[in-house]
């Protein structure tokens, strides 16, 4: 088998050189692409429990602990305890981080941008749609 020939290698090229990317684009407004994602989910729906932020986001807890840390020194959450549930903690978006919403969201539009540079509006489709379907995901 030759494996720069697979779609398992060109999948895993291609990812790098996104997450390469993603993580250069968001640095510029002071995030780490860990960051974004725990971002989206919590404008999505804030206040949620550490554990299922990193079940949404397949993540080991550690993981996700490690980056809140980050996020917590940024000044992008807290962790607040709530009174119905003296056993867990939540995190928290703080106004930084519900104000670099717009930021990101201009940065995000620059990747797509690039992501797509030189296909056609219909292989861009072909390739999200392609994309969802081997995530289980919709469009």
């Amino acid at each position: 088998m030759e494996f720069r020939d697979t779609v398992s290698y060109l999948l895993s090229r291609l990812t790098t050189a996104h997450r390469n990317l993603l993580e250069r684009s968001v640095q510029e407004i002071g995030l780490h692409s860990g960051q974004v994602f725990i971002l989206l989910e919590l404008w999505k729906h804030d206040k949620q429990r550490q554990v299922d932020l990193a079940e949404k986001l397949n993540l080991a807890p550690p993981t996700v602990n490690k980056i809140l840390g980050g996020m917590l020194e940024a000044d992008l959450v807290t962790r607040e305890r709530f009174d119905n549930d003296a056993r867990s903690t939540r995190i928290v978006l703080t106004q930084k981080g519900r104000d670099i919403r717009p930021l990101l969201e201009e940065k995000w539009a620059d990747i797509e941008q690039q992501t797509v540079m030189g296909l056609t509006d219909t292989e861009a489709l072909i390739l999200k749609q392609l994309m969802a379907k081997l995530l289980g995901e919709e469009i």
